[in-house]
């Protein structure tokens, strides 16, 4: 058995989570045993801070998570660890938006940290994306005029073009903005272009989370499936990509393991640490 510690880090959608967005009793306890092992799990996603939080609690971690593909990293257990926060410019966010107002998306949402910003009441973008309900942590999200009600420098931008429009989109961003924002698009079936200040990736995030715990790149496994995790599976020793990630991810990675629907994640460190897991 591997003896020496090692930083496991986790992408949620699409990985860790089943399609379903619950993680899954044999993931939890593969991640539970290698923890009480003296191993170090992060959570490594896109999502916000608000929309994480419930997994990381439902693991019980006591670790920084790396929320916004790395633009936003924090320790939600330790308000001793520094946040480090990389935000797009406001200047940056206005001409973008003005350039999505030209073309007429469907839809945008801008987060600073934990505050979100709808343009157009969306009852259906709301239901699906957002679990965004006021807390006695987490302010209400605002509908109404982002380019108005934007004060602060967003985190990130998350952009609904039409979808005859997604090409015009990227090219638009490659065009206009190439110097200072990095941009992906989720894919069928909502078509979303995510955007995030130029240089910020998950790998970023990591990389400080490694350097903190004194882990080297050699003991870094971490999993993925999507374009925004290419950075980070080709960053760690043990990159995995799941049966179900794109192909360009597949082709960075070091290693394979199943879909999140068959508990890739566990069965893959079930092996790698020769566990056995009895749920």
């Amino acid at each position: 058995m591997e003896k020496k510690k090692h930083l496991i880090a986790i992408d949620l959608d699409g990985t860790a989570l089943t399609d379903k967005k619950e993680i899954s009793e044999q993931t939890r306890e593969t991640l539970t045993k290698l923890m009480d092992e003296g191993h170090i799990v992060v959570i490594a996603t896109g999502r916000s801070h608000r929309t994480s939080l419930q997994y990381y609690t439902n693991l019980a971690l006591n670790t920084p998570m790396i929320n916004f593909n790395g633009a936003y990293i924090h320790h939600p257990t330790n308000n001793e660890w520094k946040i480090t926060h990389t935000p797009l410019s406001r200047k940056t966010a206005i001409n973008l938006l003005d350039d999505c107002y030209d073309l007429k998306v469907n839809n945008i949402i801008a987060k600073v940290a934990n505050d979100v910003y709808i343009e157009s009441e969306d009852n259906q973008l709301i239901e699906a994306f957002g679990k965004l309900q006021a807390t006695k942590q987490f302010p209400p999200f605002k509908i109404g005029h982002i380019k108005e009600a934007l004060t602060e420098d967003p985190t990130s931008m998350l952009i609904f073009p039409k979808e005859i429009a997604v090409s015009e989109l990227a090219q638009t961003l490659d065009s206009n903005f190439n110097k200072e924002v990095e941009h992906r698009n989720w894919g069928a079936p909502w078509h979303i272009t995510e955007v995030t200040r130029k240089g910020i990736h998950k790998a970023v995030g990591l990389k400080q989370v490694a350097d903190y715990f004194g882990i080297n790149r050699e003991q870094i496994i971490a999993f993925g499936d999507g374009d925004n995790d290419v950075e980070m599976i080709d960053y760690a020793g043990i990159g995995v990509a799941m049966d179900n990630a794109l192909p360009e991810l597949k082709a960075v990675a070091s290693h394979m393991t199943s879909t999140n629907e068959e508990n890739g994640v566990s069965t893959f460190l079930e092996d790698y640490f020769q566990l056995k897991v009895t749920v």
